[in-house]
C-alpha cells in the first residue's frame, strides 16, 4: 500500500492497528485424553500405563512445545507422580502428546481427579481426567466367590453323610456302593422308617 508523504502519520497509525490486530489473533488450544481416562489402579501400586494428553489447535494440528501440567488431589484417593510430588510438568512433543509415567497410588480407595492444564504462547486450556483407586490388593475381589464354592461343597458333603447315616439307622440293610445314583435311594430310604414307625 502506497502512502503519500503528507499522510505519513495516518499510514503509521493504520499499520500499527493492523499489526495489533494480527498479533491479537491467538491459537486456540484443545486437549484430548489419548490414554488413561477412567483407569483403575490397585491400592498402593504403581501405575502400569501412562496418562497421555494430546494438545492441538482449533484445526486439529498438534502443538509442539506446550507446557502440560498434571496435578493430583492433595487429600483422599490419589498418590504422587514419579518425581515424588503431586504435580508434574511435561512438554508436548512433535505429535502434541504429553505423558506422565509411573504414578504411585496411595491406599485410599475411591475415585479421584487429575487436573491437566496446557499453555502455549500465553494461551491456556484445562481439563479433568478421572481415575480410580481400587480397595484392596489385586485379586481380593475374587476371594468371596471361592469361599462360597467351598461352603456349597461342604453342605453337599454334609447332606450326603447325613443321608448315609439315616439309612444305616433306619435298618434299610447294607448301603449300595457309592456313586452318582446313590443320593436318591438314600432319600427314599430315610422316609420309609418314618412311615413304618407310624403303623401299629
Amino acid at each position: 500500500m502506497y502512502l503519500a508523504p503528507r499522510g505519513g502519520l495516518t499510514g503509521l497509525v493504520l499499520l500499527a492497528a493492523i499489526c495489533v490486530s494480527l498479533c491479537a489473533q491467538t491459537v486456540i488450544v484443545r486437549l484430548r485424553v489419548v490414554e488413561g481416562d477412567g483407569a483403575v489402579h490397585p491400592a498402593g501400586s504403581r501405575s502400569a500405563r501412562p496418562l497421555t494428553i494430546e494438545v492441538t489447535d482449533e484445526t486439529g494440528q498438534p502443538i509442539h512445545g506446550a507446557a502440560v501440567s498434571f496435578r493430583l488431589p492433595e487429600e483422599g484417593p490419589g498418590g504422587v507422580f514419579s518425581n515424588g510430588l503431586g504435580t508434574d510438568v511435561v512438554i508436548s512433543g512433535s505429535n502434541g502428546h504429553a505423558s506422565v509415567h509411573g504414578m504411585r497410588l496411595n491406599r485410599s480407595a475411591g475415585p479421584f481427579e487429575i487436573r491437566v492444564t496446557a499453555s502455549k504462547d500465553q494461551v491456556r486450556a484445562g481439563m479433568v481426567v478421572r481415575q480410580f483407586v481400587a480397595g484392596g490388593p489385586p485379586g481380593a475381589a475374587a476371594k468371596p466367590p471361592v469361599s462360597r464354592k467351598w461352603v456349597v461343597a461342604g453342605l453337599i458333603a454334609a447332606g450326603a453323610l447325613g443321608g448315609v447315616l439315616g439309612a444305616t439307622r433306619g435298618g434299610g440293610g447294607p448301603v449300595a456302593s457309592p456313586g452318582p445314583p446313590q443320593p436318591p435311594p438314600v432319600v427314599l430310604t430315610i422316609g420309609a422308617p418314618t412311615v413304618t414307625i407310624g403303623k401299629p
